[in-house]
C-alpha cells in the first residue's frame, strides 16, 4: 500500500513539473530548455519537500511509540517493585513461622519426654500391681485337688509373676476393678476365675489360639464381600473358651495384647490366602479397648500393621461402640495413627442408634453393625434420633457402610430389604467356622472344619486354597509372632 501511494505521488509530481515546463514554454514564450529547466527544478522541489514531510511523519511516529514504551516500562518497574515488597513480606511471615514451628516442636518434645517419664512410672506400678494380684490368686487356690491337677496348676501359680511382668501393662482402671468372668460355654466346664485365668494363660503360652470365620454378605444377593474373624481359645483338655469368657479375664491378667497380636498375625496370614482367588475379599479382626490404650502393646501392633499396609484397603480393625464413646488422647492418638496408615474401622457391640456419623467418618469409621433386633425394633423409633430406616442412608452421606448382624431368620431379611441395609452377618447365612488344617500358619495350630461355608444356597465360597507361607521379604511378621509367642 506504501509503495502505490509513493508511486501515485511522484507521477503527480512529474505531471506537475512537466505541466509547468509546458506552460511556460506555450504561453509565456520561454524557450524550450529553459522551460525544461524550470521544469525539472520544480520536480527537484516537490521531491525534496515531500521527503522532508515524510521524515518529520516518520519522527512523530517513533516519538509516539517510545512515549508509549516508556509508560509501560514505568508500569513494569512498578509491578517489580511490587513483586518484592510482597516477597519481602511472605519471607519474613516464612520466618517467624519456623521459628514459631521450632519453639512449638522444642515444646512438644519436652512434653513427650515428661510423658515417657510418667508411662515408665505407670508401667512399674502396673507391673507390682501385677505381682499382688499374682500372689492373691496363688493365695486363692482352694486346698484340696487331685494330685493331678496341683502339678500342672502350681507351676502356673509359681510363675504367674514373670509372666505378668513380661505381658504388657493394662489399664489402671481395668486393673483396679477387674471384669468378672461370663459363664463359660457350653463346651468347657464351669470354672473360678484363677482356673480361667491359668486357662488363657496356658492357651496363650501354648498358642493354642483358633480363628473361627463368619462370613459377612450383600443383601440380597448374599454374596460373600467380608468375613469376621472370631478368636477361640482351647485349653489343656481341647476344651473350647469362647470370646465372652476369656476377654475379661485376660484384660485383668494383661494377656489380652499378647492374644490381639497373635491374632492380628493369623487375620493376615488368612487375608492373603483368600486374597489369591479374590481380591475384592476382606476380613474384620477385633481389637480390644486395652490393647489400643496400652502403648507398649499398641507400638508392636503398629510396627506389624505397618509391615503389612499393602493390606489396608481389605483389613478392617473392629472395636466395640463403648470403646468409640470413652476415647482418650491416647486412644485417639492411635486412632489417628492407623488411619493415616490407610488402615478402616468398624464399629460393634451397638447399643443404641445415638451415632454422629460425620464425628466417626472423621476418625476413620467406615463400617458400623447393628443388631437386626435393635434395627427392627419400634421402640427404637422414639429413643434414637433418627428413624432406623433411614440410618443406612444417612450413614451413606459420609462414606459408612451399615450392616445387620445377628441375622437368624429370612422374615428379618425381607424387613432390613426394605430399610436399604446392604450388608448382613449371622447364623441364617453361617455360623462362625474354623479353618481348614492348611489354613495354620506356621505359628499356630488347625482345626479340622472347614470356614466359609453358609447354610442353605447362599453363595459362599470355601475357604479351599492351599496355605500361603509367608512371604520372603523381612517384614514385621516373625518379630510380632516371637513377641507374641511371649517367653515359654
Amino acid at each position: 500500500m506504501i509503495r502505490i501511494s509513493t508511486i501515485f505521488i511522484a507521477i503527480c509530481m512529474v505531471l506537475v513539473a512537466a505541466s509547468l515546463g509546458l506552460i511556460l514554454y506555450s504561453v509565456a514564450g520561454i524557450s524550450g530548455s529553459e522551460s525544461a529547466i524550470v521544469a525539472l527544478t520544480a520536480l527537484t522541489f516537490l521531491i525534496l519537500y515531500n521527503a522532508v514531510s515524510m521524515r518529520l511523519r516518520d519522527r512523530t511516529d517513533v516519538g509516539g511509540q517510545i512515549a508509549d514504551l516508556s509508560r509501560g516500562t514505568a508500569d513494569l518497574a512498578r509491578q517489580v517493585a511490587e513483586f518484592g515488597r510482597r516477597l519481602a513480606a511472605v519471607e519474613g511471615r516464612m520466618a517467624s513461622a519456623n521459628s514459631a514451628g521450632a519453639d512449638r516442636i522444642q515444646t512438644v518434645v519436652g512434653e513427650i519426654n515428661e510423658l515417657g517419664v510418667l508411662v515408665k512410672q505407670l508401667a512399674v506400678s502396673v507391673a507390682s500391681y501385677d505381682d499382688l494380684l499374682a500372689s492373691g490368686v496363688a493365695a486363692a487356690q482352694p486346698p484340696a485337688r487331685p494330685d493331678k491337677e496341683a502339678q500342672e496348676e502350681s507351676p502356673l501359680a509359681a510363675e504367674e509373676t514373670s509372666t505378668a511382668a513380661e505381658a504388657p501393662a493394662v489399664a489402671p482402671a481395668a486393673a483396679a476393678a477387674p471384669a468378672p468372668a461370663a459363664p463359660a460355654a457350653g463346651t468347657a466346664p464351669s470354672r473360678s476365675q484363677a482356673q480361667l485365668l491359668a486357662a488363657v494363660k496356658s492357651a496363650v503360652e501354648e498358642n493354642r489360639i483358633d480363628i473361627y470365620l463368619q462370613p459377612m454378605v450383600t443383601l440380597p444377593q448374599r454374596k460373600v464381600r467380608f468375613y469376621e474373624a472370631v478368636t477361640r481359645l482351647r485349653d489343656d483338655k481341647d476344651q473350647i473358651l469362647a470370646a465372652e469368657d476369656f476377654i475379661a479375664v485376660a484384660e485383668a491378667g494383661g494377656l489380652i495384647g499378647r492374644i490381639d497380636n497373635m491374632v492380628m498375625l493369623r487375620c493376615v496370614q488368612v487375608l492373603r490366602r483368600l486374597m489369591v482367588r479374590n481380591k475384592d475379599v476382606g476380613i474384620f479382626c477385633n481389637v480390644a479397648a486395652a490393647t489400643l490404650g496400652n502403648p507398649a502393646t499398641f507400638a508392636q501392633c503398629l510396627d506389624f500393621l505397618e509391615a503389612n499396609r499393602a493390606l489396608a484397603p481389605s483389613f478392617v480393625l473392629e472395636f466395640k461402640q463403648a470403646t468409640f464413646r470413652n476415647l482418650g488422647p491416647t486412644e485417639t492418638e492411635h486412632l489417628a495413627a492407623l488411619a493415616q496408615r490407610g488402615f478402616r474401622f468398624s464399629i460393634d457391640h451397638v447399643t443404641d442408634l445415638r451415632i454422629e456419623p460425620r464425628e466417626l467418618a472423621d476418625r476413620g469409621v467406615r463400617f458400623i453393625k447393628v443388631p437386626a433386633a435393635l434395627l427392627l425394633d419400634p421402640k427404637q423409633t422414639s429413643t434414637s434420633d433418627i428413624h432406623p430406616s433411614d440410618l443406612s442412608d444417612l450413614l451413606g452421606r459420609f462414606g459408612i457402610d451399615l450392616i445387620a448382624e445377628r441375622i437368624e431368620g429370612e422374615r428379618a431379611v425381607v424387613d432390613l430389604l426394605d430399610y436399604d441395609v446392604r450388608f448382613g452377618q449371622g447364623f441364617l447365612f453361617a455360623p462362625p467356622r474354623p479353618l481348614r488344617p492348611e489354613g495354620a500358619s506356621a505359628t499356630g495350630g488347625a482345626t479340622p472344619d472347614k470356614a466359609g461355608e453358609t447354610n442353605g444356597s447362599s453363595n459362599t465360597a470355601p475357604l479351599n486354597s492351599p496355605a500361603i507361607e509367608p512371604p520372603p521379604r523381612a517384614t514385621g511378621n516373625a518379630a510380632l509372632a516371637r513377641r507374641a509367642a511371649g517367653p515359654g
